[in-house]
């Protein structure tokens, strides 16, 4: 069925960087702009996707992508059909990344005691690098559907295997069914080509995966999913619709807009502990206090927490595997930011 979704940008708005499974390009985003959402699937040529600029270091064509390794003042850029999927300094594999990929270091939050991490997604392995080098203790397993971006990971992104980041090459969903593993944290950031653009995929985002997830979870997991989106603009039915969705699942929903792209990290707990702003930046001071978390700049990660619901968020249905909106639920739906 052919998607009526597109949307516009207009060159005399301030452009911020929207990216998305690591992905990112350059997207209107002021007051006033009218911009048409579409639940799954964006024209990422209506938005201005462009081929990037900067030297190809590597080129093939996967099962799934055409993938492009570009380097560019410094900076490493995995490329899926034009898009930014993962960046990383050429100096130092710690730094350049996107920002909202900071934000899945929130869990520590709810859960100082986490020992086992699932990721579904790899890109070039941001977060895994991330979480490798500071917290070498915890284990995390790693879930991404095509070998090629594994191996692309390897050999030009710094990403190591070792007894603590171990990949499995599967389909998300159906790893954590197999599995009877339990996780500390969940952190979901996949998303996949279509001829519309980078589109998420519905079976990982339905109330059915989240059950799974939930099942996969220990006493006080978190999961942590990238949407790519705005609370009040771009893209804001995309994020009503997961917030609805995972709020019919989870006690406790909330959410961490990223400030340098058109991202929103939303993050769901087991327990049904509710949590102020305030009380989440004394715990965010304590943990880099005392050691736990040494990440750069997590204190100001956790001054974007929102504990209030989109505005929206009442006004989509609960996504369910025999109803996701694939081919146009809530297209034609204009939002102003």
């Amino acid at each position: 069925m052919r998607n009526k979704c597109s949307g516009k940008a207009s060159s005399k708005r301030p452009n911020r960087w929207l990216g998305f499974a690591g992905a990112a390009f350059k997207a209107s985003a002021s007051p006033g702009a009218i911009v048409t959402a579409c639940i799954f699937s964006v024209f990422a040529a209506a938005l201005g996707a462009q081929p990037l600029p900067g030297k190809v270091v590597y080129e093939t064509t996967s099962a799934y992508h055409h993938i492009r390794v570009i380097d560019h003042m410094g900076l490493r850029t995995l490329s899926f059909d034009d898009s930014r999927e993962t960046r990383m300094s050429l100096a130092n594999p710690l730094s350049g990344h996107f920002e909202y990929t900071e934000y899945f270091h929130a869990p520590w939050l709810w859960n100082t005691n986490i020992k086992a991490v699932l990721m579904i997604g790899l890109g070039g392995g941001s977060v895994q690098r991330s979480y490798a080098h500071y917290h070498p203790d915890v284990a995390v397993e790693t879930v991404e559907i095509d070998p090629v971006v594994f191996r692309v990971a390897r050999e030009y992104f710094k990403f190591e295997e070792s007894p603590r980041q171990r990949v499995h090459i599967e389909d998300g969903r159906v790893f954590l069914r197999r599995s009877q593993n339990e996780y500390d944290v969940v952190i979901v950031d996949a998303y996949v080509q279509s001829r519309y653009g980078s589109a998420l995929p519905y079976h990982l985002a339905t109330k059915e995966f989240f059950e799974l997830v939930k099942g996969r979870l220990t006493t006080n997991g978190v999961v942590a999913f990238n949407c790519m989106g705005t609370l009040g603009g771009w893209q804001a039915d995309l994020v009503g619709a997961i917030y609805q969705t995972m709020r019919a699942v989870y006690p406790r929903t909330y959410l961490f807009p990223a400030r340098d792209s058109l991202n929103v990290v939303l993050l769901a707990t087991r327990t049904d502990e509710e949590m102020t702003a305030e009380e989440l930046r004394a715990r965010a001071s304590k943990l880099v206090r005392n050691g736990r978390v040494r990440l750069p700049g997590f204190i100001q990660r956790v001054t974007t927490f929102r504990s209030d619901p989109p505005q929206n968020f009442r006004e989509f249905p609960v996504l369910i595997d025999d109803y996701a909106p694939v081919d146009g639920l809530l297209c034609d739906r204009k939002k102003s930011n």
